[in-house]
């Protein structure tokens, strides 16, 4: 039993260790930019009150992607990760035609 508490303890420090170094990792990761192949085809806005709401009339007011649910960090970090837009940050401020409202 002690055996596997050890091997419990050893992986759970691991675990623990792999996860905060690569958020760190992420958080010295690029911003994506409008010009972006990705961000332009996804119509990608690092400010959410700029969206061209004729060409996207998904949009609503309100809509961030701080409150979307693909947004990786807290809402008040002003930038964090997106599986869109893999291994880039994107604004918290920003939006894009993916947004999908956080539960």
């Amino acid at each position: 039993m002690n055996n596997s508490r050890r091997t419990f303890l050893i992986t759970s420090i691991g675990v623990a260790s792999t996860l905060a170094l690569s958020r760190q990792a992420f958080a010295d990761a690029p911003k994506v930019t409008e010009a972006d192949p990705t961000a332009k085809a996804l119509g990608y806005v690092e400010d959410a009150s700029k969206v061209d709401k004729a060409k996207y009339a998904k949009y609503a007011a309100g809509q961030d992607c701080g409150n979307c649910s693909f947004y990786q960090g807290k809402a008040t970090d002003a930038y964090a990760g997106c599986p869109m837009f893999a291994g880039k940050q994107v604004a918290s401020k920003g939006w894009c035609s993916a947004y999908n409202k956080k539960a």
